[in-house]
């Protein structure tokens, strides 16, 4: 299973006038790296573009009934579906983990979706999901390994290019690896994807160096968005037909970012977000002189309390 760039430009038409065109910035001081403001897209996060693409997707193949749309997410993913669905108009229910921020899963309910609790992680609350999409109906939505979700989150790749097309380079923080999945097919052939991860969450390095996607244990400050046990089929996929630059930030490098993004130039990031940026300022990915490199900022749903 993989996804191509015509997916990407399939979804890029289908989601336009959805989801906003988000800014890509030259800091000051820096002249050979821009940054990507996907923290500034609906609900703070990336993922509202393929949540819009699954859910048009599934309307223009006539896959959605009554039932409306039904995804397992305590957080990002969940609240993207839910803000699609209800610009569309179409019913949404969410399943998460007893153990979901209660703040994000307020923020789910306000966006009109129902929300169930199911289970204290969110494997369960993923078993629950799918049982209720084949027996109400609901049409399901993954939080990252499907290829309309990865296809619209690779929506962005395009604008960077389309803005800045002698962009060498484009930094992305992985999880489950939809975001990676989305960009790279967008941009094969065209710019190198460095794919940055925690050292606490190595879900698509360890798969690399297994031949296949393995479970991992994970924990550290970005779990809570970078948390997945598993690297995703569509990013796996991905890395096997263009090879990426896979490293590793440790959670000390992540906190600097974070800190270092709300300092130097007022971006709230969340700590998965703040990922791709250490992978710079921590010296995982050394750029050569003169290459061009885009970080994408890819969600600001945190506590702005926390930032210093």
């Amino acid at each position: 299973m993989t996804i191509t760039r015509e997916d990407v430009l399939a979804a890029r038409d289908r989601i336009d006038g959805r989801v906003r065109r988000t800014p890509l910035l030259q800091p000051a001081g820096r002249d050979s790296v821009w940054l990507k403001c996907e923290h500034l897209q609906h609900c703070g996060v990336f993922k509202t573009r393929g949540a819009f693409n699954r859910q048009l997707a599934a309307l223009e193949r006539g896959e959605l009934g009554d039932a409306g749309i039904v995804v397992a997410s305590g957080g990002n993913a969940g609240l993207a579906q839910a803000f699609a669905a209800r610009e569309l108009g179409i019913r949404a229910t969410v399943f998460v983990p007893v153990t979901a921020p209660e703040v994000k899963v307020r923020r789910i309910e306000a966006y009109g979706a129902e929300v169930r609790r199911v289970g204290r992680e969110y494997a369960e609350a993923f078993e629950a999901a799918v049982a209720f999409g084949e027996e109400q109906g609901a049409t399901f939505a993954h939080a990252y390994d499907q290829p309309d979700v990865a296809a619209g989150a690779g929506t962005l790749a395009e604008e960077v290019l389309a803005d800045e097309p002698a962009i060498d380079t484009v930094v992305v923080a992985v999880g489950g690896g939809g975001l990676y999945a989305g960009v790279a097919a967008a941009l094969r052939g065209r710019a190198r994807v460095v794919a940055v991860e925690p050292v606490l969450a190595p879900t698509l390095h360890r798969a690399i160096e297994a031949g296949r996607p393995v479970d991992v244990e994970v924990s550290g400050v970005a779990a809570d968005s970078l948390g997945a046990r598993r690297v995703g089929d569509l990013a796996f996929a991905a890395q096997q037909a263009e090879a990426p630059v896979s490293v590793l930030v440790s959670d000390d490098d992540i906190v600097a970012a974070r800190a270092r993004l709300w300092q130097d130039h007022r971006i709230v990031s969340e700590h998965g977000a703040a990922a791709a940026m250490a992978a710079l300022l921590a010296g995982a990915y050394v750029p050569a002189p003169g290459e061009r490199v885009a970080v994408v900022v890819c969600g600001a749903n945190t506590d702005p309390a926390t930032l210093a």
